[in-house]
């Protein structure tokens, strides 16, 4: 029962705030506090020390000082600075996590040069019968949501709580 929790509310609550965001530019703030609940029942289950679980808990406030930074430069917005907090905490503190920061920065980097192109030229795409997310065209924001979530996904089989899950 742990592992399959361990195993699909991360992933389930990554891909809901990506779709969400690349529809509406919103990243609902249940998914982050799902993500961080779900995070505090299932660590200890897993076999999580109490230090280790702190630890955990450091990389999320790191993490969330870093975004909450960026938040107040007008640089990231809210949901993703919650998103990038909460799923900081199921990675830990180690190369897990530096793992998924870089594969956010980078994916990040592609969604938003493929979110560019496509408003500019966003009338030839609909032309072509492709159908494309008002808030898609028309937002001044990028929606940073599907790389986190991208990201999330390609980082998490590297996570401590997976390998605890797999018994590795």
């Amino acid at each position: 029962m742990v592992q399959a929790a361990i195993l699909m509310v991360f992933p389930l609550c990554l891909a809901v705030a990506a779709i969400s965001d690349l529809l509406t530019m919103t990243i609902p703030n249940r998914v982050s506090a799902i993500l961080f609940a779900s995070f505090l029942i299932v660590a200890p289950l897993a076999g999580l020390s109490p230090q280790g679980i702190a630890l955990h808990l450091m990389a999320g406030l790191v993490v969330f000082s870093v975004c909450f930074s960026l938040f107040a430069m007008n640089v990231m917005g809210g949901g993703d600075a919650k998103l990038l907090t909460a799923a900081a905490v199921w990675f830990g503190w180690n190369q897990a996590l530096m793992l998924f920061v870089v594969y956010v920065g980078f994916i990040g980097g592609a969604v938003t040069l493929l979110v560019l192109m496509i408003r500019a030229r966003a009338d030839t795409v609909m032309a072509m019968g492709i159908r494309l997310p008002d808030s898609l065209c028309s937002a001044k924001k990028i929606p940073y949501g599907v790389a986190i979530g991208i990201a999330g996904f390609l980082a998490f089989p590297n996570s401590p709580l997976v390998t605890a899950a797999l018994g590795h």
